[in-house]
């Protein structure tokens, strides 16, 4: 576990260890819960699908593609929970490859026609 204070800016970094030096690191999605096993009653989203849905949500420079750095502000499940556990979801693609998923950056999923 890591300690931190309520409103205090709480850093990440993601790192892909690998010889392979033209691949680039993404990171798509990242949810809360105050529960470790379930991510999908209680929880809360900081990105989702490269959208950014927490406005503490930031991401840093790296001066390695290997490397994803992130940042937000910490909060609590309504004081009832101690604890809030992370799960994030990295994807990682050829770097310079402008038709990966890595730089398509926030994907929205477009609504389907009623009439069909």
């Amino acid at each position: 576990p890591y300690y931190v204070d309520l409103n205090q800016n709480l850093f990440l970094q993601a790192s892909l260890h690998s010889s392979d030096t033209n691949l680039l690191v993404f990171v798509d999605t990242c949810v809360a819960s105050p529960d470790p096993t379930n991510f999908t009653a209680q929880t809360y989203e900081l990105i989702r699908s490269g959208c950014v849905k927490d406005p503490t949500y930031t991401s840093h420079y790296s001066p390695r593609s290997t490397v994803a750095r992130f940042a937000f502000n910490v909060f609590s499940f309504v004081n009832r929970y101690p604890s809030v556990y992370l799960r994030c979801e990295l994807v990682v693609c050829r770097d310079n490859d402008y038709s990966s998923r890595c730089y398509q950056g926030c994907v929205r999923r477009s609504k389907r026609n009623t009439n069909s």
